[in-house]
């Protein structure tokens, strides 16, 4: 028998020769049957029956008839199944008789066989295949009563019962036959059929081995094959149980097998549609990777290509909107227009390619604000329409696609046709559009902010009316944590700012502030279009003064600390930063709002958080753990442990392959949750509430122990300082004779005038200069310094830090001067004259490397050179050479003192001197490099050595750096308020204090100042002691030591950061 009571053979044997085996198994083999070569294996045993043993007898007795009902039985069903192959009008009631019997025969098996008998679980599979048997060619119709015996059968064989496979088969086959003998009946029992189907051949498969007999009945097309397909035709359910079930049908085709791509297809489409209604960003990283898979198994050329890249594409814009990673959109650009060349006209899918690529150029055009964009998303979307014509299922979607793009461009162009348009198609798609469409709370919001649009413009109070109405209709519709509500509270938004701006009903502002709120809070819409908001909330609260905008800045800060930190590379999170309109005035701004709110200590908190994110994010994989290793030890080295995978996790999704960019991005992710945990359990001890928070006054008031720190803030509102004393409360200094527009005038003409002055000789005057100083002097230092010596008292020569903002940080500030005489003849002090100037990129940064000086070593010092650089690499610079020899004179004999030049100045060894010495004078061409600053480097023999690279080493051990190289201290324009340039990096890998330089030098007047330096540095050191905290004081003595040497710019251009 051959599992459905197929006659397969006759054994012919007589009882001698199958007696004369013994005790030993033998096997017999029948000819091959559906290409399977069936055989038995036998045991022959004599049964000498007592008659004494009336109670074995009487088993005896029952098990014959047992042996004789089922063989009687399969002889029955053999017969049916034969004679149904050809069944005619004249023998089909004797054919049925056949399947009677067996049915009877089976029953009484049954009824012999109690559930205790160990024969009961195979008496209900005979009775259930026969009935199934009889199911199958239309002679009986109850297959519920077959499904509940082999499923009985099945409870009755559990894991590991030899015929536990078995079992699971049968009932697959009753619940696939179910399935499609009831199809387009009751859908919901029918799905459940499939569904459980699936789940037996996903526990069934791995117990039929490859080759046997089982096996190729359960992989053919009318067992695993057809459950696939079942599956496949399944509504999209995006539940976790409809996903559970997609995982299942995928493990069911391995890679090679025919559905596999609809399998990948089929799960990504499950996990896009949760992500959109739950906003988990790890379900539509998983679809993209399915999906790429997914086309790569399709081939060119092969029909229905086009739905794969569609749908790839599809998965790609959505995470570009989430994350606002543009790399996403540019790809799917790319796979919709391959897509959309795969279906000409005429052909099935077009209009569905037309309306995606259509969607793609407007989310291109709102970014990068090309007109062509969005003239060709209208040309394409008008194509669509008129291939999906009224009765069409796609109609009421494309109406409302063109709609939106005709709104996009209105809100560019502001012509009146496009806006009156897109409502007209906007009213025509939700008239088309079910009631439960899924998609119709955006044809409501859509509509919506198409009113808001026009509102603007007519002021007619019906469009705004409506538009409220609509958008409250959509929110009603959606659960509280659908990604888009926070559209919903942005149209509500809009809605009410722009009635407050025409009716000016104060109570209309408040709620469009409280729609802000709900809108940049939502936690499953993602950082970009919550970002975007925050922005849009802090300027309207600025426009209109309402008391909600420092809460608008806190927000945006926040959203943008966590958004940056989703980067898993430092290049990406510098342009995750610069990506918003308007992001870059955010922290000046902040602190102007809290200095108007006469809330000092605020500002302060606001400028730190919201500037040097870069550095904040990187820095705090290396924060010192010395108080928490004595608390916890094991919370300090799962933090460390999880530090260092973040750490060595940077910078690896950057691979040009998009595949394994992705997975990196995910790992990433996975590693920064860990992460977040494990800093959440470190918050949780009472001495460490606020660890890696951001920094209360009291803590970054650190900063100035040694001496006041003065933060310059540039902002669009106001310009002005504050002062951080050592003590006590900040001072705020307003700059009521400057704004931001003078300040980039002083920055464009000292620019000018520092090219000027390199082409002068060195006895000429430096006029511009000179008269620039003096504004620096008179509009921004002078109040600042009246301050610190009326009513800080502070002593002259006393250290001072400058910490600049915006617009300052392109200004040299320590270079102020007022260049007058006194009538005594005597010149008027300048700020270098009066104080001791260092500058900081952030008080943290300040407080970090007076953290790290408690870890000092003994000194060892090196100094690298390349005066050669090579072709293209610049000018050979002649004065390095004698310059390195200068410093190895003037360092002190006692410190280990190392020189690497000409052809060992390479990368890897600079960087090995970096790691290996606490001290380093480089001299050298240095180039900042203004598009992407981490690529700021210094020009080595063989390789540059790269602002990445120094930040890539941790050297808590390092102490001083003299960068005798160009423009090693410029700041990024992109992003002034990172200052992300050379010497930042080195104080962010570990040195404390560093003397860089603001623009180009001349290497044969540099060294003048280099000597001076050095002089100062170790003058007076008792024993050849190394103090890298006097390094401001030397730089400022040399300074002044070689103005009758070195020309004004080649000393202003000399800067101290650090202690």
């Amino acid at each position: 028998m051959l599992g459905g009571g197929e006659v397969i053979g006759k054994l012919q044997i007589s009882w001698d020769e199958l007696l004369d085996h013994g005790d030993d198994p033998f096997d017999l083999y029948f000819p091959p049957v559906r290409g399977v070569h069936p055989s038995i294996t036998l045991k022959a045993a004599v049964v000498h029956a007592c008659d004494n043993q009336n109670g074995a007898l009487s088993d005896s007795l029952v098990d014959c008839e047992i042996g004789r009902q089922t063989d009687a039985g399969h002889t029955r069903l053999a017969r049916y199944v034969t004679l149904a192959r050809y069944v005619t009008s004249e023998n089909v009631s004797h054919c049925f008789s056949h399947l009677n019997a067996a049915v009877e025969h089976f029953q009484l098996f049954l009824d012999w066989c109690p559930v205790s008998h160990p024969d009961h679980a195979t008496a209900l599979a005979n009775l259930a295949w026969a009935r199934l048997q009889g199911y199958i060619r239309n002679d009986l119709r109850d297959i519920d009563t077959t499904t509940s015996l082999f499923r009985d059968a099945l409870a009755l064989r559990p894991q590991h019962h030899p015929d536990h496979p078995l079992s699971l088969y049968n009932l697959t086959e009753a619940l696939s036959w179910r399935h499609n003998q009831k199809r387009g009946r009751n859908k919901k029992s029918i799905a459940a059929d499939i569904r459980e189907a699936a789940q037996l051949y996903h526990e069934l498969l791995p117990l039929c081995p490859e080759g046997t007999c089982l096996r190729r009945i359960v992989g053919g097309p009318s067992g695993v094959d057809y459950v696939i397909d079942g599956c496949n035709k399944l509504p999209k359910d995006a539940s976790d149980e409809g996903i559970r079930l997609r995982r299942v049908v995928l493990e069911l085709c391995p890679l090679g097998h025919q559905h596999r791509p609809g399998a990948l297809d089929d799960l990504s489409s499950a996990l896009r549609s949760r992500f959109k209604q739950c906003g988990n960003i790890d379900d539509l990283d998983e679809a993209i990777q399915f999906r790429r898979e997914a086309v790569s198994l399709y081939p060119e050329g092969r029909t229905g290509r086009d739905d794969y890249l569609n749908n790839l594409a599809l998965s790609l814009v959505s995470r570009f909107k989430y994350q606002g990673k543009p790399n996403d959109l540019d790809e799917a650009i790319f796979l919709f227009e391959e897509a959309l060349s795969l279906c000409p006209i005429g052909h099935e899918s077009r209009d569905n390619s037309l309306n995606n690529l259509g969607g793609a150029l407007i989310s291109r055009f709102r970014e990068r604000d090309d007109i062509d964009d969005i003239t060709r998303a209208i040309s394409l979307r008008r194509e669509a329409l008129t291939l999906c014509l009224p009765g069409h299922p796609s109609r009421g979607t494309t109406l409302g696609n063109l709609a939106l793009t005709l709104k996009t461009r209105y809100d560019k162009s502001h012509v009146s046709e496009d806006i009156n348009e897109a409502i007209d198609l906007h009213r025509e798609s939700l008239r088309v559009m079910r009631l439960d469409d899924p998609e119709r709370h955006r044809a409501l919001y859509s509509l919506s902010l198409a009113f808001c649009s026009r509102f603007t413009r007519t002021r007619k109070n019906e469009d705004v009316e409506e538009a409220i109405t609509l958008c409250q209709e959509s929110l009603a519709v959606l659960p509280s944590l659908h990604p888009d509500k926070h559209f919903c509270y942005v149209c509500l938004q809009e809605a009410y700012l722009s009635r407050y701006q025409i009716l000016h009903d104060s109570a209309d502002l408040s709620l469009a502030i409280e729609n802000f709120r709900l809108a940049s809070r939502h936690p499953t819409q993602g950082f970009p279009q919550r970002i975007k908001e925050a922005i849009d909330w802090a300027r309207q609260a600025e426009v209109y003064q309402h008391e909600s905008a420092l809460e608008a800045y806190q927000m945006c800060f926040e959203l943008f600390d966590s958004h940056v930190m989703t980067r898993s590379s430092i290049i990406s999170r510098r342009e995750a930063a610069t990506a918003f309109h308007g992001a870059r005035s955010l922290p000046v701004d902040a602190t102007s709002c809290s200095i108007r709110r006469d809330n000092l200590r605020r500002a302060v908190e606001l400028m730190e958080q919201g500037r040097g994110q870069q550095w904040s994010l990187a820095s705090r994989l290396r924060t010192p753990l010395e108080d928490l290793e004595s608390t916890s030890p094991e919370l300090a080295r799962k933090f460390l442990h999880l530090s260092k995978h973040l750490s060595d996790a940077q910078g690896s999704a950057a691979s040009t392959d998009r595949a394994a960019a992705d997975r990196a991005a995910t790992e990433y992710r996975r590693f920064t949750r860990q992460w977040e945990a494990v800093v959440a359990e470190i918050r949780d001890l009472r001495a460490f509430s606020r660890f890696l928070l951001p920094s209360s006054y009291e803590d970054l008031q650190a900063a100035a122990r040694q001496g006041p720190v003065i933060i310059l803030i540039a902002s669009q509102y106001s310009c002005s300082a504050i002062i951080v004393p050592m003590s006590g409360d900040p001072h705020h200094i307003p700059l009521p004779s400057i704004a931001i527009a003078d300040l980039t005038n002083v920055k464009d003409r000292f620019a000018r005038a520092i090219r000027q002055a390199s082409r002068m000789n060195p006895a000429e005057s430096r006029t511009d200069l000179i008269v620039l100083s003096r504004i620096i002097w008179d509009e921004i230092m002078l109040p600042i310094v009246n301050v610190l010596e009326h009513v800080l008292k502070l002593k002259r020569r006393s250290r001072i830090w400058l910490c600049p903002t915006a617009a300052f940080t392109s200004i040299p500030l320590h270079a102020a001067n007022p260049f007058q005489t006194k009538p005594d003849r005597s010149k008027e002090p300048c700020l270098e004259d009066l104080y001791i100037c260092s500058y900081t990129s952030t008080l943290s940064a300040l407080v970090r490397s007076r953290q790290l000086m408690k870890k000092r070593v003994t000194p060892s010092f090196v100094t690298i050179g390349q005066s050669q650089p090579g072709t293209g690499k610049g000018k050979a610079l002649l004065a390095v050479d004698s310059e390195l020899e200068l410093v190895h004179k003037l360092v002190p004999a006692t410190a280990n003192r190392t020189t690497i030049s000409g052809d060992a100045a390479t990368r890897t060894n600079a960087l090995e001197a970096f790691q290996q010495n606490t001290w380093v004078h480089l001299a050298c061409h240095g180039k900042q490099d203004r598009t992407q600053p981490y690529n700021s480097h210094f020009v080595m023999k063989d390789e540059h050595l790269t602002l990445l690279d120094i930040m890539d080493r941790d050297i808590p051990h390092a102490e001083f750096a003299f960068l005798s190289a160009c423009h090693t201290a410029v700041g990024d324009e992109e992003t002034p308020d990172e200052v992300i340039h050379l010497a930042a990096g080195l104080q962010f890998s570990g040195f404390k204090s560093v003397v860089g330089t603001l623009w180009e030098i001349d290497d044969s007047v540099a060294k003048h100042v280099v000597e001076a330096f050095y002089k100062y540095m170790f003058k007076d050191s008792e024993d050849g002691a190394m103090d890298c905290t006097k390094a401001a004081w030397a730089l400022n003595c040399a300074t002044h030591a070689v103005k009758t040497k070195v020309p004004l710019e080649q000393r202003m251009v000399f800067i101290h950061i650090g202690v």
